[in-house]
Parts: C-alpha cells; structure tokens; sequence
C-alpha cells in the first residue's frame, strides 16, 4: 500500500498496514527518503506516515513556516491519518524540533516518541555543558546556512553552493542535486528570528521520559552531542524509555540501519504491548 495524500501543499506518503501510526518527521537537509529501510522494516504492523518538511521538496517554490503554523501542519496530518488513535513520532535533526513541539501542544495526539540525535538542545542545561569550541563549531555551520536561506532570493546559485559546501563537511550523504538553499529556513527562524524564531518552545527535559516515553537514539562518532549527559541519565533510568548510543554520526539510520531498525522496531512493539 502506498498512498500519497497532500496537506497544506505538503506531500504525506502513507504505507504500511496496521492500526497503529508512526508518523516519520526528517531533517535538514533531508527528504522522505530517509525513511525508506525504516519503512520497509516497520509496515508489516504499522502504517508509516512519511511527511516532507514545508521547503524541502525543491519541485516546489521556496516556502518556509513559523513554528505554529508547523504544529498546524502537523495536527492536521495526525488527524486525517489517525483521527482516533494518537499517534507514535519517529524524528531526526530539525524533526526532532518540531516533533517534539508538537508533541507538548497536542499530548493527546502523541502516545510515545523516538528522537534520533537530537534531545534537550533548548536547556539551560545542555547550552551551559558546551565547550567554547563546541559551541563556535555549532555558530558556525547554523549561521553559514541561515546567511544562505538570506541571500537565497536574490543569488540563488551562491547560496545553494554555501549549502551544498556545508552539507559534505556535515558528511551527508544526499546528491547535491538534492540539498538547496530553501532547506535552511529553521536556521535562519533561530539565529535571525525569521518567523518569529524559536523563543517560548517546549523543553524537552520536562515532559519526555516523564509524561511520554521515549527512545532516544544517538550517534557516539561527532565533534559534538545534540543533548546533555544530565537529560540522557534522567531519560536512561525512566520507566518505558530507553538510550541508545551506535557507533555512527549523525545520520544514524544510514550509517547502520539494520541495527537502527531492529531496535525501533524492537522497541515500538514493547510500547505497544506495555499496560
């Protein structure tokens, strides 16, 4: 099965069969198609819910989004896909941010959540556990790609080379052809505060592992984490979640997806089989 279904102008690929939903949110500078071994280990027992992030279809004229209107976005996709079951989350990257947004606004739409690589980055915690080199390193890459979401209208060739340039020293894997300037509004919604920015979003550390149980997966092989140790401790010892450490990068689920998907998959139906 494999239904393509549009909302708000946003593609949503719908496969797999069974009742519970597990809706699959990528990252920058990713597709859809990030998912795919994920898919094919997950749809027998679960219908996968794959959307494209406003902007990231390059088919398409630029776009970008507020965090409220992405939070819409969202809750009309989990009520046309699950209008009376909530939903599970499997996020990555930027998905995790507006994942996890989401998630805080509607509880009742989100029963259990997986986040990959990136946890409590809005923690006073987190931000003060950070060297002074991790965090020129973090300024670094974010600021040359919100400058290249700014420039994007009027030299979009330059600003496509600022992003693709970035995008192989990250060591993503995509086709250049793939990754555009149009991908990087989330950076510029935090450094420039396009959109309004980011201010006033939920933190994480309050509320996942806590009223939510969650698998957080992350990659041991970085120049930097996405989470503070404190958070991992607190999430590894809370009841129904899990921590998991695999020796990759970012991109977990490429760089070792049988063992990413095994343990999802693994995963998912203990929390669905727990009282």
């Amino acid at each position: 099965m494999n239904t393509p279904l549009q909302i708000d102008g946003v593609d949503v690929l719908v496969e797999g069969e069974g009742t519970p939903v597990v809706l699959m949110l990528h990252g920058w500078p990713d597709s859809p198609v990030l998912w795919e071994e994920t898919v094919a280990a997950l749809r027998e027992g679960y219908r996968c819910v794959r959307v494209c992030l406003p902007g990231y279809d390059l088919r398409k004229p630029a776009r970008s989004v507020s965090v409220d209107a992405m939070s819409g976005l969202l809750r009309k996709v989990v009520d046309a896909v699950s209008p009376h079951q909530p939903v599970s989350l499997l996020l990555h990257d930027w998905g995790c941010f507006f994942g996890y947004e989401f998630a805080a606004r509607h509880p009742d739409r989100v029963a259990r959540v997986v986040g990959v690589d990136v946890g409590d980055i809005s923690s006073a915690t987190y931000l003060k556990g950070l060297s002074g080199r991790e965090k020129a390193l973090i300024a670094g890459y974010q600021l040359w790609l919100a400058l290249a979401w700014k420039i994007g209208p009027w030299w979009p060739w330059l600003a496509n080379r600022m992003t693709r340039y970035m995008a192989r020293t990250t060591r993503c894997r995509n086709p250049p052809q793939d990754i555009g300037w149009q991908m990087n509004y989330p950076y510029a919604m935090q450094w420039f505060g396009t959109h309004g920015g980011l201010r006033g979003v939920a933190r994480v550390e309050h509320w996942l592992g806590v009223d939510m149980p969650m698998l957080y997966i992350y990659g041991r092989r970085k120049p930097f984490m996405f989470h503070s140790a404190a958070w991992l401790e607190r999430l590894a010892h809370a009841p129904g979640s899990e921590v998991l450490a695999l020796d990759t990068g970012h991109w977990v689920m490429r760089q070792k997806p049988a063992e990413f998907n095994a343990c999802v998959r693994a995963w998912l139906d203990r929390s669905h089989a727990a009282p």
